[in-house]
């Protein structure tokens, strides 16, 4: 039987049990199918390990419930940050690690066969050449060590250059424990003010998402993609029916919601020629592929419809490109010219006109009218009439009416 160990070597099975007892919760411990009880097990104790002031246990008639309670706006930093922390090593990993960079520190640019003499000379520990050179080759390509050649040698040394600057400018650690709470891929901010010892004792953030930390892994194999303009195969697990699907997609733009805070992938699915969003916090792996051709102008004709979206979907169930929706409501002046001011606010580039004595006409032109519904619901008790070339749409809004007059008795 192997032994429990905190660290982790998959990222990716680990991030899926966190979102699950942080986003869902609430579940015992044989609701966890897809994976072995002492699979959940093991998870549940690096969770209670890792985050063990936020975590909750529940107990009911089938077990004890586990998930993470987290209030965004009386933290200085994003727990879930220690995930990110928590990689496994090995001994000679870590120990070459600190070594290496200690050999480095106030040198001169040295060969991997200079290295390995120090490591031998400094602190008596032997390691392969092809071990160290192989190090240092990773550490470069991750920007930890410059990489040169002076004449047939390839040299390393220590790239400071952050670190001096960062000590030149210790305001700048403020933006860091800012950038932190407040953008993606804030783990970098916390790392740097981490290694200054400098915490955040200024910035609190009313509405933060902090379980975005847990896709940015994702996010960034996008965002490279996109710079490179190259097509992706992306491997999605289902939320509600935890099925495994792939897609072939050219990424252009990542949306984010300002009410929910999930964020998507929009991009262009060459097999069904349209442009498609897809969840980010579905996305399992990213497969870059071949370059897209007419990359920049798949992102012009993106910028186009954009207008017409009123949340992710491109697809409506009638199967027509665009759909009209037209919405009269009545509104009393000058008491409630603030409904008014909503509709124009709000209301994504649709035009509100005066058709009579404090009666408005709302009319709009989008890819999906469902997605309008739970904003038109928010006028229920002044709307008139409401009319859209999707007749599901309208048929679907008198029909939660209909359950409304029922569920408070009105005739």
């Amino acid at each position: 039987m192997s032994d429990f160990h905190e660290l982790i070597k998959n990222f990716s099975k680990t991030r899926g049990y966190v979102r699950d007892f942080f986003v869902y919760g609430f579940k015992t411990r044989n609701e966890f199918t897809e994976k072995s009880p002492r699979t959940y097990d093991n998870e549940r104790r690096r969770l209670e390990s890792w985050l063990s002031p936020y975590v909750r246990r529940d107990y009911t008639q089938n077990g004890a419930n586990i998930s993470l309670a987290i209030d965004s706006n009386l933290l200085d930093t994003n727990p879930l940050f220690q995930v990110w922390k928590t990689k496994s090593f090995t001994d000679n990993d870590i120990m070459l690690h600190f070594l290496l960079l200690d050999v480095l520190k106030n040198s001169r640019p040295l060969t991997a066969e200079e290295i390995t003499d120090c490591l031998l000379s400094k602190y008596e520990t032997l390691f392969d050449i092809q071990t160290v050179r192989r190090k240092c080759n990773s550490y470069a390509g991750e920007g930890l060590l410059n990489k040169s050649r002076e004449g047939k040698a390839v040299v390393f040394s220590l790239d400071t250059t952050l670190a001096d600057w960062l000590k030149a400018n210790e305001a700048v650690l403020d933006a860091c424990t800012f950038y932190q709470m407040a953008e993606a891929f804030g783990i970098i901010g916390n790392y740097i003010s981490g290694q200054y010892d400098y915490p955040n004792r200024i910035f609190r953030v009313k509405h933060s998402f902090f379980v975005h930390t847990l896709e940015d892994e994702i996010l960034l194999g996008l965002l490279n993609a996109m710079n490179k303009k190259l097509s992706v195969r992306l491997e999605m697990k289902s939320s509600r029916r935890g099925t495994i699907n792939t897609a072939c997609c050219v990424p252009l733009k990542i949306f984010a919601s300002t009410r929910s805070g999930r964020r998507f992938l929009c991009g262009y699915v060459m097999k069904s020629r349209r442009f498609t969003c897809f969840r980010l916090d579905t996305i399992r792996h990213i497969i870059p592929e071949k370059e897209a051709p007419g990359y920049n102008k798949l992102l012009q004709m993106l910028n186009r419809n954009q207008c017409y979206l009123w949340g992710v979907s491109f697809h409506s169930d009638s199967g027509r490109h665009l759909e009209k929706l037209a919405m009269t409501l009545h509104v009393i002046e000058p008491e409630e010219d603030y409904i008014i001011d909503r509709l124009k606010r709000e209301g994504r580039g649709g035009t509100v006109t005066k058709t009579g004595a404090d009666t408005y006409r709302y009319e709009t032109e989008v890819f999906d009218c469902n997605e309008m519904l739970p904003w038109i619901r928010t006028f229920t008790g002044r709307i008139l009439s409401l009319t859209c070339t999707d007749r599901l749409v309208e048929q679907r809004f008198y029909q939660d009416l209909q359950a409304m007059y029922q569920m408070y008795h009105i005739m």
